[in-house]
């Protein structure tokens, strides 16, 4: 999977299944902060990622990443 098709099916969950607005989402937003991503909306992304790519996020794995584009590399990292 490249990385344009993971972008597209994360932007598509992130509007779809989280009801983030559309403008909300760029490369550098905060995932937190600009998004308003929170602690219950993780739990949904863990399940949809699993769905979607093949792998368990491991919480562990996710302490660095704050942005977008941090989300991006790291599903690329797995299923790559």
């Amino acid at each position: 999977m490249n990385r344009q098709e993971i972008e597209t099916k994360v932007k598509a969950f992130l509007i779809d299944d989280l009801e983030i607005d559309e403008n909300k989402i760029f490369d550098d937003a905060k995932l937190k902060e600009d998004m308003g991503i929170d602690s219950l909306d993780f739990v949904d992304i863990v399940v949809i990622v699993e769905k979607n790519f093949g792998f368990k996020i491991k919480p562990e794995e996710m302490v660095g990443v704050t942005t977008l584009r941090q989300f991006y590399d790291y599903i690329d990292s797995k299923v790559n």
